[in-house]
């Protein structure tokens, strides 16, 4: 499968590099597009990230599914792009998976497309959110073609629930133990 990573200045480090990795790892292509009119990103933690394209180069027919990190990028940056709206629209209109972390599910739900949905996100945005069933207790929450998850601490989950989106339970967990040595 092949999926389009949108990054933004000021994403949180580990939801994207943790999610990449894993789904790497599944032998996946993750397509990392700058949303910034350059290919050199700076992150949450002040690190130097060059990604691998620019959105402005890609073609959106191309992919599988979205993926957006979360951090002060997708709030303060993100949040206010017209192109990231169309992004998510395009997905969600092709039926295509979209999948976002910490704060990035805010940038979907805020459209309306979680109404008579399960999500979770980063607590203090759900606020934010139009309708849907928020599971706050929830790490990681999949209903139909959305994925979401709550922090960067559960980043690895949502890479295997992204992974077993297209690949099944047991491919899944198949990766998951391999990962962990076994």
């Amino acid at each position: 499968m092949k999926y389009l990573m949108l990054i933004g200045d000021y994403f949180e480090d580990v939801e994207a590099i943790g999610t990449l990795d894993v789904l790497l790892r599944g032998g996946e292509e993750v397509v990392r597009a700058s949303m910034m009119g350059r290919k050199e990103i700076i992150t949450k933690c002040n690190n130097k990230l060059i990604v691998d394209t620019l959105i402005e180069d890609v073609s959106l027919d191309e992919f599988d599914g979205l993926i957006i990190p979360g951090g002060p990028g997708s709030f303060k940056i993100l949040a206010f792009m017209p192109k990231v709206t169309e992004i998510i629209n395009y997905f969600v209109e092709a039926k295509k998976l979209v999948s976002a972390i910490c704060a990035a599910p805010m940038l979907i739900g805020r459209l309306g497309y979680f109404k008579d949905r399960n999500y979770v996100v980063h607590p203090g945005f759900e606020d934010q959110i139009i309708g849907g069933n928020y599971l706050r207790s929830q790490g990681v929450v999949q209903d139909g073609n959305f994925i979401t998850a709550k922090s960067m601490y559960y980043s690895l989950e949502f890479g295997f629930k992204i992974f077993a989106y297209f690949h099944g339970d047991e491919a899944s967990e198949k990766l998951r133990r391999s990962c962990q040595g076994e």
